[in-house]
């Protein structure tokens, strides 16, 4: 079955010297192309996530600061599609159908965390580099607002004064609006100012599991109201009522989708998978292996129409509203 995934990491997978064919096959990722292929996707959203001077440490990488980490990142991506005959960039909805229709898999960019956005001149300057989606914080504080945290005075704070105005100029321009890491405050001002159907690409729901990275019940029915997406995430964190599980099941991953299915209905609900940016016994350990999640759905009583608006057709109508 087609399918469109809002998030992975996996550009964080290759080394310094930006071996691109790494995109392409690599056994040690949870994405490669080939793999894409084999599972049969429509599309998939690479996030830039942009790591601080310690993370690039930890990693055992030079630190790169973070527009030329972004422009060597758009450069990796763009230059790994160029070299299969079954991957094309996209930059909007007949882009995405295009490629579709010619047996093509969809590569999107996004960057995760908006720290870099720091002026609507920047935002342009990604937007013309092809970037479609800003998670609009990682963890910490930026210059558009406030993370999740636990810290519920952090949680309460929202948007600046930028954060505001980034966020209408990226409706205007065509760009998705991401709330994933995002403090609950600052999701209740994007709520009250965005034009577009914005999406939480990657987070699950705070009922079944209380991690502050997942979604109230409100914030998924404000979601839906607005037309947006909410990316089903397979970290082991986010799935179970005990926040320090490490296990990543399809049953635990089924419970989150029928909650915000019957929550949001079943227009809102999406995939955002998390994908080499998530650790712990993986039942679904790669792109290769999501068939098992539509089989599974099946067998708890999904129908086609239900499998179709979750795997493409929800984030199709999202893309199509939003982007340029």
């Amino acid at each position: 079955m087609k399918y469109i995934d809002m998030h992975c990491d996996t550009i964080l997978t290759v080394p310094d010297d930006g071996s691109s064919e790494l995109l392409i096959n690599n056994p040690k990722a949870s994405v490669d192309f080939d793999r894409l292929r084999q599972s049969d996707a429509m599309a998939q959203f690479y996030a830039i996530f942009l790591m601080n001077e310690e993370m690039f440490k930890e990693e055992g990488k030079k630190y790169i600061p973070d527009d030329e980490y972004i422009l060597r990142s758009v450069n990796m991506l763009k230059e790994a599609v160029k070299n299969t005959n079954y991957m094309e960039m996209a930059y909007n909805y007949n882009d995405l159908m295009n490629n579709s229709s010619n047996d093509k898999i969809s590569a999107l960019l996004t960057i995760e965390d908006g720290r870099s956005a720091t002026s609507i001149e920047k935002i342009k300057h990604y937007h013309d580099l092809g970037i479609r989606l800003i998670t609009l914080t990682w963890n910490f504080e930026n210059s558009i607002g406030y993370p999740n945290s636990d810290d519920k005075t952090i949680m309460q704070k929202g948007l600046k004064n930028y954060g505001f105005e980034a966020v209408e100029y990226m409706n205007e321009i065509g760009m998705l609006v991401d709330v994933s890491h995002l403090s609950d405050g600052g999701f209740y001002d994007v709520a009250s100012i965005a034009k577009k159907p914005f999406v939480a690409s990657h987070s699950n729901s705070r009922a079944l599991s209380p991690h502050n990275r997942n979604l109230t019940d409100e914030m998924i029915k404000i979601i839906a109201e607005k037309g947006g997406a909410i990316g089903l995430n397979f970290a082991p964190e986010f799935l179970a009522k005990d926040i320090t599980n490490t296990h990543s099941k399809i049953e635990l991953m089924i419970n989150h989708l029928n909650y915000i299915k019957n929550i949001g209905g079943e227009d809102v609900i999406a995939l955002g998978s998390d994908f080499d940016g998530i650790q712990g016994n993986l039942e679904i350990s790669g792109s290769h292996e999501m068939p098992k999640l539509f089989d599974a759905l099946k067998n708890n009583g999904w129908s086609e129409t239900q499998l179709e608006k979750l795997t493409h057709q929800n984030m199709l109508r999202v893309i199509k509203e939003t982007l340029k």
